[in-house]
């Protein structure tokens, strides 16, 4: 008999879905309009900093040492001996277009911990950014490591891309007592594209095709020996028997990325119910029945353009749209402030978890392009904050140094810097979110301005990079893009300061000054011209009354 998931490790698992929740998609070659692989990332944490992380490339000597610290606490874990040359890492991506990123599933408690162990999960990525050129490579630094020193972490969901394939990873400690991960590998199949977002997605997966899918030699045994599977093996699945999908899996984590498949790809509302939170089980092993696929062909190929705007959602237009109900208050304001859940009357209820949340530290979109030189190919574009209103910097892979408005140690989590693009970011979306209804459509203005701008300056960009590339080396052509993504950045955070400006002016204390064209309106005697006050919708007054009665309600003449 199959031994049920305790409700502790739901319990678990949904404790990472509050403090983990990230968000992954990833595109093939096939399904992208220029031919280049993307995978995208959004860093949710309430207590992530959002700064671009850089790391040269570098030669050590025998015997050399790296110190391994925990990449959520900081938290020393151990040390892992170095190896002769690391590669250059900018954010979650390597010189050689390789880029990683991973959401967190958490799955069985019982395997959440393993005493000894070393390698956490950030570890995992950013060491192997710096020894590995390919995904395929990749998949295997990584689950050497964890074989080797150990896993620190709960279960994780991995992207890992390079200039030709999109993988999806995922792998899950052994617990105490054993060292290493169980784990599983599929290849996304040119043309499609896939995703995860703290829900663990591979199900059964093929055991005799090593070229599209990978995994370890005891994946479905140690799952034998738990008592957690008694099936045949071809019908074995690597999230049903290690991270069960529940009511918040569903609702929380792959509403997610439903939502952003949602937006490129037709037929995805036979999975609306599911989304909401009601998984169907059924057949000999009791799986659920109803989920969605791991991968889907998009109606159309994607632009870059595209993969951003998939990070950019509350559910607008479906059941779940997050500006529609209530809670959106009187100006449509999509995001609730944590808990996750509330309850009325001992009755447990939640908000809805979109992609776009207002707790990001940062995101991205990494785009390889097998056809030009790997410095040059590999684009990070870059954002800080809230998905829906950031702006993505191109960060070119070859760069060897951050600008300022992103370099690690300009500002913190608790130390503002009017340099810091998180920060300026920030004050734009904080006060967005006083009267979102109309401050939004300036943000996405600017928005839109500024990376349409990128975008159609990168085919320029690339040709002079490679001209320099090509005559002078690699170190010309890494210097010019270094400058480019350094102005780039650091003017795209000036601009934003500017909107800052504009916004507190045209909208404090509640009114709306009158402009043309960004320029304020005076009156015939050189003063501000009278202000709007748009006050609240009607529906809004409506629930006051259904709320308090009479208690507003005016007697006699009201005065000012």
């Amino acid at each position: 008999m199959i031994k049920k998931i305790s409700l502790v490790s739901f319990a678990l698992a949904f404790l990472s879905v509050q403090v983990f929740a990230c968000t992954n998609f990833l595109i093939t070659k096939g399904a992208s309009a220029d031919g280049s692989t993307m995978i995208t990332y959004a860093a949710d944490s309430h207590e992530l900093y959002g700064e671009l992380y850089y790391q040269p490339a570098a030669d050590h000597p025998d015997g050399a040492m790296r110190d391994i610290h925990e990449w959520d606490t900081g938290k020393f874990l151990g040390r892992i001996p170095e190896i002769a040359h690391t590669y250059s890492v900018v954010g979650n991506m390597n010189e050689h277009q390789l880029a990683i990123g991973e959401t967190t599933f958490g799955g069985r408690e019982e395997l959440a911990s393993q005493e000894g162990a070393i390698m956490d999960y950030g570890s995992l990525i950013y060491v192997t950014l710096q020894r590995a050129k390919t995904a395929r490579e990749a998949i295997e630094v990584m689950t050497d490591l964890v074989d080797e020193y150990g896993y620190y972490s709960s279960g994780e969901s991995f992207s890992v891309s390079d200039a030709n394939e999109a993988w999806i990873l995922e792998l899950i400690g052994k617990g105490e007592g054993e060292r290493g991960a169980v784990w599983v590998a599929m290849r996304i199949p040119d043309g499609y594209i896939s995703g995860h977002a703290n829900q663990a997605r591979i199900t059964t997966f093929p055991l005799n095709d090593s070229d599209n899918c990978l995994y370890s030699k005891d994946v479905i045994s140690f799952a034998r020996e738990k008592g957690w599977f008694d099936g045949k093996n071809k019908d074995f699945s690597f999230s049903d028997v290690y991270a069960p999908v529940d009511f918040g899996g569903a609702r929380f984590c792959d509403a997610r990325i439903w939502a952003g498949f949602n937006k490129v790809a037709s037929g995805m509302d036979q999975y609306t119910e599911y989304v909401k939170g009601d998984v169907e089980h059924g057949g000999e092993n009791n799986f659920p029945t109803n989920r969605m696929p791991l991968w889907v062909k998009p109606d159309n190929k994607l632009t870059v353009k595209d993969v951003m705007n998939m990070m950019r959602d509350h559910f607008e237009g479906t059941e779940l749209d997050m500006t529609q109900d209530l809670g959106a208050g009187p100006y449509k304001l999509p995001y609730r402030w944590r808990g996750l859940t509330w309850k009325v009357d001992s009755v447990e209820y939640c908000n809805e978890r979109a992609i776009s949340t207002q707790q990001t530290g940062f995101s991205f979109v990494a785009q390889s392009r097998s056809w030009l030189p790997d410095p040059i190919g590999g684009i990070f574009w870059f954002g800080v904050d809230d998905t829906y209103s950031t702006c993505y910097a191109p960060m070119y892979c070859g760069i060897t140094e951050t600008p300022e408005c992103f370099r690690v140690g300009n500002g913190d989590m608790l130390t503002y810097s009017p340099t810091s693009a998180f920060w300026t970011f920030n004050k734009v979306t904080n006060f967005t979110y006083l009267r979102y209804d109309l401050m939004i459509k300036h943000v996405q203005a600017t928005q839109a301005s500024i990376e349409s701008k990128f975008i159609e300056y990168t085919p320029a960009i690339d040709q002079a990079a490679q001209m320099l590339y090509e005559k002078s080396g690699a170190e010309k052509a890494r210097e010019f893009l270094t400058t480019y993504s350094d102005n780039e950045a650091n003017n795209m955070t000036a601009q934003w300061e500017k909107l800052f400006e504009y916004l507190l002016v045209k909208y404090i204390d509640g009114n709306v000054k009158k402009d043309n064209d960004g320029k304020f309106v005076r009156n015939e005697y050189g003063l501000p011209a009278a202000p709007d006050q748009p006050g609240y919708p009607e529906w809004w007054y409506d629930a006051i009354v259904k709320s308090t009665g009479d208690h507003f309600k005016v007697n006699g003449e009201a005065g000012h």
